[in-house]
């Protein structure tokens, strides 16, 4: 076990090519994704579970959190993202259900400025389908979903890739600040174990 953790940490430290180190951590029983906030890029894995709410940790202390695919918190990032939670019910559990367009309502909380409980409403459909390759090189054909996001010094687009057959969510572009955005690949996928 030591010996993975070891090379887990040499992989993702951010000195070797990363499509190098994205095939060499999928070689490993972790889930692991590619990220990049446009000023750092990395190669994570899967930290913990906390009942869905999964931390996703890098060798250089940057941590991201977020449940069922949906961003909602950050720590060593540009983008001070304390928090961010989904009010009512939350369509990113399975896309697929979405109609024509789906509204969801979130409240973000930011470090900077102290800005916390801003409600930001998002509007969320479906737009297409787009053939694209991973951070392996496979190819994959995706439904695109975007969803426009609109609050108090707040507007935006976050986008979704996912599998039309299974509903996984495979590649997404979502927002961490006002103009900070976090895409985040998804290069072997966590499957929770049944209890």
């Amino acid at each position: 076990m030591q010996t993975s953790v070891d090379f887990v940490r040499t992989a993702v430290a951010g000195k070797e090519d990363l499509s190098e180190a994205a095939t060499k951590v999928a070689a490993l029983p972790y889930a692991s994704l590619l990220m990049d906030d446009g000023q750092y890029r990395a190669v994570m894995v899967l930290g913990n579970d906390d009942e869905g709410r999964l931390s996703w940790h890098s060798r250089q202390a940057v941590v991201f959190l977020c449940e069922g695919g949906v961003l909602c918190g950050t720590h060593g990032l540009r983008a001070g993202l304390d928090g961010a939670r989904i009010e009512g019910d939350n369509p990113f559990t399975d896309l697929r259900t979405v109609g024509e367009a789906g509204i969801t309502v979130r409240r973000y909380d930011w470090r900077s400025g102290y800005r916390y409980g801003v409600p930001v409403t998002g509007v969320l459909r479906r737009v297409g389908q787009e053939t694209m390759a991973d951070p392996l090189g496979r190819s994959r054909t995706l439904a695109r979903y975007e969803e426009r996001l609109e609050g108090p010094g707040v507007e935006g687009t976050n986008t979704y890739w996912v599998d039309p057959a299974t509903g996984m969510l495979w590649k997404s572009r979502q927002l961490a600040a006002p103009d900070v955005y976090l895409e985040i690949n998804l290069i072997k996928p966590y499957r929770r174990r049944s209890q």
